[in-house]
């Protein structure tokens, strides 16, 4: 990276840094260190809410996924607008009536202690393995890309938003996150600007959609009903809905951005602005991921994207195979470029034989293409033992050092470390509140003064930080790391979600139930997800019925007598 890249990189992050722990400073009681003094308006906590789920990953795996399977990816986020109505109706209202400091407080006064804490040791199971990989996640990519040490990239990125967590708390975190989400929706759009200006003349953005479609990366929407597909409308309007009240409804790491609110109302529109807005900012950012793929129409891409692991081929015995698939590959994309480059000619001409005849000829390279990737994959595999094979984590981030000028290439990389702070200081701050408020206040010391919760809130951040620094630094590569994080949510969520219904709507029911049934739920959603196909997204859906269903079935066994 070049001098005014580093710059742009440490400017934008110790500016949000200091600004955050500035803003906090006088964060000394419960009430301001877990709820913001409920001072939030309702924009801040949208940007809020954004940034919490906005991880490095969704900027790092995004464009990747949208360059490897297309826009279709977006479905998944269907049913959220609907949720978000449907918590702001009935979720919100409750949480501020018992003004809760968590989700899971509610459960002990509608059930029983043992139903709160089965579903607050859930939440910090999930919780804590999933932040150990929003960290490890940009810090393995970023290590692999330009050179970094894995250790101290972990470290830093840890460390760093420890620190100012511990200092502010929920402030600190709100605070900061409102700068994130400029920096990170302001460098997306960007991105897509500098793409585009960046095509062969003659190429524009009309042009861009133009060899996209006709190469299936616009495929927006999929109305076949298939259980075992992840992403189509009806995944993503029933297990995308489900999967999102309990996401926005019941974890922590979200709950806690909204009750911070002024009112019912602020918090409200908030959540209404989560709604409004995610999908637009998802779309831009899967935009960014095909628009890099046509930029590959016209240009060389790399035959494997994580340089890295395929530098340890080339110094191998295997060097002489790998510059041979190479040769090749350099033959398939120059036939796909002319191919494209046809296509365009066909449309301008309104010529639809030539037009489905370049079609055909594309087809053709792309699976040329990807015939010789997968001989790439096996050459990796035999010399980087135990790596994923899945490249496309490295896709958009080695285009950016690759491609983009400089300063830009800085501003990238703030937009990818304030999405891995902005998403880890939620969580830690999540976690330090549930361990506090549902463990060690209503468990260890129930009279203790508001000071010492303060002190125990800092600790659990100190300690939690810790534990997902650890398991980051020996976490190994999952799939896809955005649906290796949405994966992991979808096995807890469902039950989470299921003891929330019950809670909410099902007053019939009763504690004990409900507990059993929950325990079965987790243990049958596991199974599941080892042993059947079905896609994640359903296990939301599922883990929701069963909870309910199995309270129902349980109850008239459970019942003490009279």
């Amino acid at each position: 990276m070049s001098g005014l890249d580093w710059g742009v990189l440490v400017g934008t992050i110790a500016v949000i840094v200091l600004y955050g722990i500035w803003k906090s400073r006088k964060t000394q009681h419960m009430a301001s260190y877990l709820r913001a003094d409920n001072t939030e308006r309702w924009w801040m906590m949208g940007l809020s809410v954004m940034a919490t789920q906005a991880s490095a990953i969704t900027f790092l795996s995004t464009p990747g996924q949208a360059f490897d399977d297309g826009m279709r990816f977006i479905q998944f986020y269907f049913g959220l607008p609907l949720a978000m109505v449907v918590l702001s109706v009935t979720a919100i209202p409750i949480y501020y009536r018992l003004k809760v400091y968590t989700a899971y407080e509610y459960l002990e006064s509608r059930f029983n202690l043992k139903t709160r804490s089965l579903a607050a040791l859930l939440f910090l199971l999930q919780r804590g393995l999933s932040t150990g990989i929003t960290i490890y996640a940009p810090a393995i990519i970023l290590s692999a890309i330009l050179g970094w040490n894995l250790t101290g990239t972990i470290l830093f990125i840890g460390v760093i938003v420890t620190y100012y967590t511990v200092v502010g708390g929920t402030k600190a975190v709100s605070q900061t996150q409102r700068l994130q989400m400029a920096v990170m929706l302001g460098g997306m759009l960007a991105a897509a600007v500098v793409v585009v200006q960046m095509l062969p003349a003659g190429v524009g953005f009309s042009e861009a959609m133009a060899v996209a479609g006709s190469s299936g990366k616009l495929n927006l929407v999929d109305l076949r009903f298939d259980p075992n597909d992840r992403y189509n409308l009806w995944s993503g309007l029933i297990g995308g809905f489900f999967l999102s009240l309990s996401y926005f409804g019941t974890d922590q790491s979200q709950v806690g951005r909204y009750l911070g609110g002024e009112t019912i109302a602020q918090s409200r529109l908030g959540l209404l602005m989560n709604g409004l807005v995610k999908i637009p900012m998802q779309f831009l950012i899967l935009l960014v991921g095909v628009l890099v793929f046509v930029f590959y129409q016209f240009y060389q891409p790399p035959l494997y994207f994580n340089q890295q692991q395929a530098a340890n081929v080339v110094a191998s015995a295997a060097a002489p195979a790998w510059h041979k698939l190479e040769a090749d590959g350099e033959q398939a994309f120059l036939r796909k470029k002319q191919a494209a480059l046809q296509l365009l000619e066909a449309q301008k001409a309104n010529d639809e034989v030539a037009e489905a005849e370049a079609q055909t000829k594309m087809r053709q390279a792309e699976e040329t293409r990807k015939a010789l990737r997968a001989e790439a994959q096996e050459l990796i595999k035999t010399h980087n033992q135990g790596t994923d094979l899945k490249d496309t984590d490295y896709v958009f981030l080695t285009f950016v050092t690759t491609q983009f000028p400089k300063g830009l290439v800085g501003l990238l990389l703030a937009v990818v470390l304030c999405a891995a702070m902005g998403s880890t200081a939620s969580a830690f701050n999540s976690l330090a509140s549930t361990s506090v408020v549902d463990v060690y206040k209503r468990s260890v010391r129930p009279n203790a003064t508001d000071e010492h919760y303060v002190r125990a809130s800092r600790w659990f951040t100190v300690g939690w930080g810790a534990v997902s620094i650890f398991f980051a630094l020996f976490a190994s590569q999952l799939e896809n790391l955005i649906q290796a994080v949405n994966i992991l949510g979808s096995l807890f969520y469902g039950t989470i979600l299921g003891i929330f219904i019950a809670a909410f709507y099902v007053r019939k029911l009763q504690g004990n139930a409900v507990f059993w049934a929950a325990v079965l739920t987790q243990l049958l959603i596991f199974g599941l997800y080892l042993f059947t196909p079905i896609a994640y997204l359903w296990y939301n859906l599922i883990g929701v019925v069963l909870v309910v269903g199995l309270a129902f079935l349980l109850q008239p066994l459970l019942r003490k007598p009279a």
